[in-house]
């Protein structure tokens, strides 16, 4: 059964529950707090388990929230319903301006920063007299539809939880997207996701957005909840309570966010009482429920949902890939008899050390050239500086006669220059597919808000469609659905390589290609390189399987110390006496 029926069955049973005879009105309180708790979570399922940016200050957005909508039905007048957008834009907004600060950071500096403004938003509700200071505002009306007010937990219920399902689906079909797939790189850092066009800040500051908007719909929904609302549910205490639930349900697993968010809240109601009634004051559950988290996360140290996800029986991802049409392929006629690439006395210091010492060499069209020499030569620097992940100290890079020194690595990759990483740069817990699908990027023009509602699935099917393309051709198709972490290092590699041919390039950057690989495997590869250069691409690598490199490569230039020692074909580099000492040794 698929994922659609999984949900769909959800959400009757969810339906269902208020209606039971002889159903508490607590439990229906409890039910409503697990949604209002689901709701933020989801959005730090997004921004930290999916996109890995820990955030600590989410229940200030749900401060936003909830403060906008007290605002403007109490001093206004405002129906609640005319404030729902105010309050979401709000959020947004000021999520907006603390996201271009705080998507910057990275390390330990991020969370540290989301404390901080998650502490001075709290002081700043408690202190100023517009919001009622400690004592917040009271005498919020309630929701209501024509004559009906919803003023019990049972009649907000409903109201609750669509907005929770409503937000559940358009995040997984989010995740579901080229947008998805740009945010899900994040977790692996930048340098992978930037090299094909992933503009990462605004990636980072998307999420950001996203998140900071379900907690103001936590916020607004809890206003018209509770008709009253002061800074206590905003403060830091509840920034980290907001994180355990994403990260006890499973940090990027969207409905761990529900699940989390029923443990969490259950519990805390469970310990609550009990340690009430048997030792007559409260706090005491606060140190019992911290050392049942702990419990819980050694037991289960990736979340309670994926467990429970290995036994359930609907939603298992589908297989079958759409028909599309095949994208658009960059002309490659056009650049025969040019230089396509040459590095001109490219140079790069580190301080006092000099990593790549004024090299020059160029690629023709439809070459394959290697790049060789000891661990240290600076063979990689050098890729790095082509790709526009370190910007060259001195000296000159241009494509088709065109510079592109100092250019990002999404701008190089529009031009036409695709990758590989010396280190396997791929998301683990993505299937092959989806990785490969990430090389397809800049081919795509879908957003955020069409992969939401589901406009964007005949761009993405194209997408989706060269993937399997270009897995298919380097014989990975028995793996397409695999998680790519499950592969061996060298099919790891071999996956990284369809990525790249998904940017369709003009010339293709190989680290150490071949690395893992068996003897048949590399003269699949070999095969498969030297198709391509037929089918008009260029090819520079770096390699150390000498064999695999001398019959293979036309031309090879070798470096040693960040110098060039010597540039030429293979017989001229395997007679060449400085190459014999520095590299190859006399065995060559």
């Amino acid at each position: 059964m698929s994922q659609r029926w999984s949900i769909a069955l959800f959400a009757v049973v969810m339906a269902l529950l208020p209606v039971l005879p002889g159903i508490p009105p607590f439990w229906m309180v409890l039910l409503d707090n697990i949604g209002l708790a689901a709701l933020v979570a989801l959005g730090l399922v997004l921004l930290t388990g999916v996109g890995g940016l820990t955030s600590f200050g989410q229940a200030a957005f749900c401060g936003f929230g909830a403060y906008t909508t007290a605002v403007l039905t109490t001093s206004l007048g405002l129906s609640p319903w005319l404030t729902l957008p105010a309050s979401l834009v709000v959020s947004g907004l000021l999520a907006i301006v603390l996201g271009l600060v705080t998507v910057r950071l990275s390390g330990h500096y991020l969370p540290l920063g989301t404390i901080a403004w998650g502490l001075s938003l709290f002081y700043l509700f408690s202190k100023l007299e517009f919001l009622g200071r400690n004592d917040g505002i009271s005498g919020i009306p309630p929701l209501s539809i024509g004559s009906m007010k919803m003023l019990s937990a049972g009649s907000i219920y409903y109201v609750i939880w669509a907005a929770v399902f409503i937000s559940c689906i358009l995040t997984l079909n989010l995740l579901d997207s080229r947008v998805g797939r740009s945010i899900r790189a994040l977790r692996r850092g930048h340098l992978a996701a930037e090299a094909f066009g992933v503009d990462t800040t605004r990636a980072k500051l998307l999420v950001f957005i996203y998140a900071a908007i379900l907690a103001g719909l936590s916020g607004w929904l809890y206003a018209h909840f509770l008709r009253a609302v002061n800074p206590t549910p905003f403060g830091a205490q509840a920034g980290i309570e907001y994180l355990f639930i994403a990260v006890v349900g499973g940090a990027g697993q969207v409905w761990g966010a529900v699940l989390g968010s029923g443990i969490v809240v259950i519990l805390q109601e469970m310990l609550k009482s009990e340690m009430f009634s048997r030792f007559g004051e409260g706090q005491l559950e606060i140190v019992v429920f911290g050392v049942l988290l702990v419990i819980l996360l050694q037991v289960a140290p990736e979340g309670i949902w994926p467990r429970v996800s290995a036994f359930w029986p609907f939603g298992r991802p589908t297989t079958k890939l759409p028909v599309a049409e095949p994208l658009t392929k960059r002309p490659k006629s056009d650049i025969a008899g040019k230089a396509l690439l040459e590095v001109q006395g490219a140079r790069k210091q580190f301080g006092g050390i000099v990593a790549v010492n004024d090299v020059s060499f160029q690629i023709s069209p439809r070459q394959i050239v290697a790049l060789i020499g000891p661990n240290g030569a600076g063979k990689s620097t050098t890729f790095n500086l082509i790709t526009g992940v370190l910007a060259a100290t001195a000296g000159q890079i241009s494509l088709l006669g065109r510079s592109i020194a100092g250019l990002p690595p999404q701008e190089i990759v529009r031009r036409g220059v695709a990758r590989t990483f010396q280190h396997v740069k791929l998301v683990p817990d993505m299937t092959v597919l989806e990785n490969v699908a990430i090389g397809t990027h800049l081919r795509g023009r879908a957003g955020a808000i069409s992969s939401m509602l589901r406009l964007d699935r005949r761009d993405e099917a194209k997408l989706l469609a060269e993937a399997a393309r270009q897995i298919k051709r380097v014989g990975l198709e028995g793996q397409m659905h695999q998680l790519a972490g499950n592969l061996a290092l060298g099919q790891q590699r071999i996956v990284e390589i369809a990525r790249a041919l998904c940017a369709d390039p003009i010339l293709l950057l190989l680290d150490e290609p071949a690395a893992g690989l068996r003897h048949n495997e590399k003269q699949q590869l070999a095969s498969l390189l030297r198709l391509l250069r037929e089918e008009g691409m260029s090819i520079l690598l770096v390699e150390h399987d000498m064999g695999f490199v001398m019959n293979l490569a036309e031309q090879i230039v070798v470096l040693d110390f960040g110098t060039k020692i010597a540039e030429g074909g293979p017989s001229e580099i395997k007679s060449n006496s400085e190459v014999v000492r520095a590299y190859l040794g006399v065995a060559a």
